[in-house]
């Protein structure tokens, strides 16, 4: 196993995945953080799905930058192939960084896509990494 530096040691861990998880992936770009992508690939012991593989997933990676589209599509599109109990990671660049995409955007687009807010995680040098669950049904 190589060896990490903060902010990646436990990152995998802090975003709650752990090795019998299936990751999807979805706004890949050539800027996102690949050394995240290795570490979650290294705990799950598979590699991250892409937005063409539908399978039932434990996770979805949304990576997203202000100037992307509409945030509250992309949510309701991260929940298409994500499991009962599954958890969206939000990752947008940190402030200060192209394509920072403001708290407020989040909390406003989450609800009309059917997610809450739980957390947020540092995970990475430039992203961070917002939990959405699904809001639960009655």
């Amino acid at each position: 196993m190589s060896v990490r530096t903060a902010p990646y040691e436990g990152a995998a861990q802090r975003m709650g995945i752990s090795g019998d998880h299936l990751v999807q992936e979805l706004g890949y770009d050539e800027d996102i953080d690949f050394e995240l992508r290795d570490v979650i690939e290294e705990v799950t012991g598979e590699p991250i799905l892409d937005e063409d593989e539908h399978e039932v997933v434990d996770a979805v990676l949304l990576w997203w930058r202000d100037g992307d589209g509409d945030l509250v599509d992309a949510m309701v599109d991260s929940l298409t192939d994500l499991d009962d109990g599954g958890v969206v990671w939000l990752l947008t660049p940190k402030l200060g960084e192209d394509g920072h995409v403001s708290p407020v955007e989040i909390q406003e687009a989450a609800p009309t896509a059917g997610l809450h807010g739980t957390s947020t995680v540092d995970v990475s040098e430039l992203w961070s990494a917002v939990c959405l669950q699904q809001r639960k049904r009655h």
